[in-house]
């Protein structure tokens, strides 16, 4: 059984509602299991806005800290061909 990963909501009248289309020929029966979140799992904002404010990464903010500039390193560059 092949399986993916992905993300959807399900809507006021019950129906599962993707986030995203399903890769090529996805047709015929299928088997689903969905997770809910736990009523008191943050959200994924939640935990940026915590991640944002913790005191953890208070040492990041000191100029001190600030290395690089724009001039180090090279750039990437992704070849399309």
């Amino acid at each position: 059984m092949h399986a993916i990963e992905t993300t959807g909501r399900i809507d006021e009248h019950g129906n599962l509602c993707l986030d995203e289309d399903l890769p090529g020929e996805s047709q015929g029966p299928v088997r689903v299991i969905i997770l809910f979140p736990e009523s008191d799992e943050p959200t994924e904002e939640e935990w940026l806005k915590f991640l944002a404010s913790s005191p953890a990464y208070d040492d990041l903010k000191d100029p001190a800290e600030d290395i690089y500039t724009l001039e180090d390193g090279k750039p990437f560059v992704i070849d399309a061909r």
